[in-house]
């Protein structure tokens, strides 16, 4: 009896190890097919692109300025107008967001009702559609601050009160600033809290602590979210439709209070509203490769800085 029960036994256990062991193959499969769908669907996206932007593609395209109602000539114009837009934005975003992750991270209480309120105000930025960040620079950055700014310095010339690169470079950095906020205090909180207690009993103060511990040690994850951010607001149209992108502008923006091309704008509008969109297909194309190409070397900066922080770290 207990020969037959230990055998019965043995062979339930048997089958349902068998069992476990089927629905984890199985699991796996599904996510390996998953990642390969998924790499075959990028892989689409970009073949696409590079074999309808082939012909216009070319160094001339790039450095030469737009012509004959945009269907001639470069793109030159808006590549630079994103990249001011891009160091304007990152100048007005990172310092202010990792400022506040610090605070979230290292001075604010558990029960801190002010640090509860900045969290959920973040949380909420993060799921704001970017076209609303546009209509609030409008009526913010412009209809109020810049308005103002004119009738008090202008006497009321139009000047501050109109779209231009800071104001649509203030409102990129509100719709990147909520990324850079949680990317921050995620890496900020990778650091052991017994690193910073026996740096205090050491006799550190608390920003000495912050300089010289906790940032060496999580300065990879802040350059990769901050980087990440950036490159997102890199691609991004709805927030400068209204603050300050121009669809034609056979110059360089002089100062900031100048209207700008953008690559993304400059893709929307060629594709929307060109007079003829067939004829314009292989410059759309073309611009938006340019356009992964420059987020794709942001985000291949940042994986560099991260390989060699932690190179050094090591």
């Amino acid at each position: 009896m207990n020969t037959v029960a230990n055998e019965t036994k043995s062979s339930f256990l048997l089958n349902n190890k068998s069992g476990v062991d089927v629905k984890g193959k199985c699991i796996v499969g599904i996510t390996q097919i998953a990642v390969l769908l998924i790499i075959a669907i990028l892989f689409v996206i970009l073949g696409i692109i590079i074999y309808q932007g082939r012909e216009k593609f070319s160094w001339e395209f790039i450095s030469s300025f737009p012509t004959d109602g945009m269907t001639k000539g470069g793109i030159f114009p808006a590549l630079i107008g994103t990249f001011i837009l891009v160091v304007v934005m990152s100048i007005a975003a990172v310092p202010f967001g990792t400022i506040t992750a610090v605070y979230l991270t290292e001075y604010a209480k558990e029960n801190s009702k002010i640090a509860a309120a900045v969290r959920f105000s973040v949380r909420t930025l993060a799921v704001v559609p970017s076209i609303i960040f546009g209509l609030f620079g409008l009526g913010f950055f412009i209809q109020f601050l810049g308005a103002g700014i004119d009738n008090t310095f202008n006497g009321g010339q139009l000047h501050w009160g109109q779209p231009n690169i800071i104001w649509a470079s203030l409102t990129m950095s509100l719709l990147t600033l909520p990324v850079i906020i949680v990317s921050v205090e995620e890496a900020l909180k990778t650091i052991p809290r017994e690193l910073r207690e026996a740096s205090l009993a050491l006799g550190a103060t608390k920003w000495q602590t912050i300089k010289n511990v906790v940032f060496p040690g999580s300065i990879s994850g802040i350059m990769t979210g901050t980087i990440l951010a950036v490159s997102r607001g890199a691609g991004e149209v709805a927030p400068i439709l209204f603050t300050g992108a121009a669809y034609y502008l056979a110059t360089l923006p002089k100062s900031l209070s100048d209207q700008f091309m953008n690559l993304g704008y400059h893709i929307y509008i060629m594709s929307t509203q060109s007079s003829d969109v067939e004829k314009t297909m292989p410059i759309q194309f073309a611009t938006t490769l340019v356009l992964l190409i420059l987020t794709l070397s942001l985000n291949l900066v940042a994986v560099i800085i991260r390989s060699r922080i932690r190179r050094k770290a090591k």
